[in-house]
């Protein structure tokens, strides 16, 4: 059945139309800016030609980028914190999830509580990172590894799924003798695979992304990811620094090898997200209605 809208149902239409395009457009305008200017000449970034199409086309800097080592370690480092990373978080994730959805958990309010409190009181950076020199944990992967296993956030997040998991499923593997381990592996975390899935892209770009303890905690240009070597390169300028044995001709800019490093480093995130993008929409949603 279709209902005839007003003009003023009609102008608000359009209006939110409108609007919504704005937003997408000033969303997308700097990254389709970034990687138009990484493909054009400097002549033509510097003369301000470059506004939304590229100008004087060129792939230079993305040639001398494939052809730096240096570049390539920074995107090994952080493929690496973010796969091994993630990994990470769900394991200590999921055994703080799991436990803590259970009503008849000893204590649950208190740990509940426990966990939540660390979310607004911390400890501080300095205590922090005075923590890591005690543990000789400094200048080494683990400690990126394991100094941010879980966000209490996620956890409540998975919990949840967790909750909204029909207990008689879970009574019924008892009944035939099943395990703790079993249920948790048999029952709950397939039924959480969007759960898994919303909180696994959390951490993923959240490792993806690291920056600023990336830069305090590691010192070994050969350990350091590709945001930190991005870095030095937009704050310090120093391209010879940043980028080792990498001749700078005129053909190639400080400019141009920034926009092209900074499309590099986003390019996993915008492959990946497609393909987990249904599971991440369920997932925001289906925790949020108990029955």
């Amino acid at each position: 059945m279709n209902f005839k809208q007003s003009k003023s149902e009609k102008f608000f239409s359009v209006l939110n139309y409108v609007l919504l395009a704005l937003i997408g457009f000033i969303t997308v305008y700097p990254l389709i800016y970034v990687f138009s200017a990484s493909i054009s000449s400097p002549d033509a970034i510097i003369s301000g030609k470059v506004l939304l199409l590229p100008k004087e086309l060129t792939f230079e800097a993305y040639r001398k980028i494939i052809e730096n080592k240096s570049i390539w370690i920074g995107y090994a480092n952080s493929f690496f914190y973010m796969f091994a990373g993630t990994l990470v978080n769900l394991i200590f994730t999921i055994s703080a999830a799991y436990p803590l959805s259970k009503k008849r958990l000893p204590a649950l309010k208190f740990w509940t509580v426990f966990f939540l409190l660390t979310m607004w009181f911390q400890a501080g950076m300095i205590p922090f990172y005075l923590n890591i020199v005690s543990l000789n944990l400094l200048n080494t992967r683990t400690v990126i590894l394991l100094a941010f296993a879980m966000t209490p956030f996620n956890m409540i997040l998975l919990r949840t799924f967790f909750q909204s998991i029909p207990v008689s499923l879970e009574e019924a593997a008892k009944v035939d003798g099943a395990s703790e381990f079993y249920i948790l592996a048999r029952i709950y975390l397939p039924l959480s695979k969007a759960g898994l899935a919303t909180i696994g892209l959390f951490y993923a770009v959240t490792r993806w992304n690291g920056y600023f303890w990336n830069m305090i905690l590691l010192k070994d240009d050969n350990k350091i990811p590709l945001q930190v070597m991005l870095k030095k390169m937009i704050v310090e300028t120093k391209i010879a620094e940043s980028i080792q044995d990498m001749d700078i001709s005129s053909s190639v800019s400080t400019e141009t090898l920034i926009y092209s490093t900074i499309i590099i480093s986003v390019v996993p995130m915008m492959i990946v997200y497609p393909y987990i993008q249904k599971y991440f929409a369920e997932g925001m949603l289906l925790g949020a209605v108990k029955e």
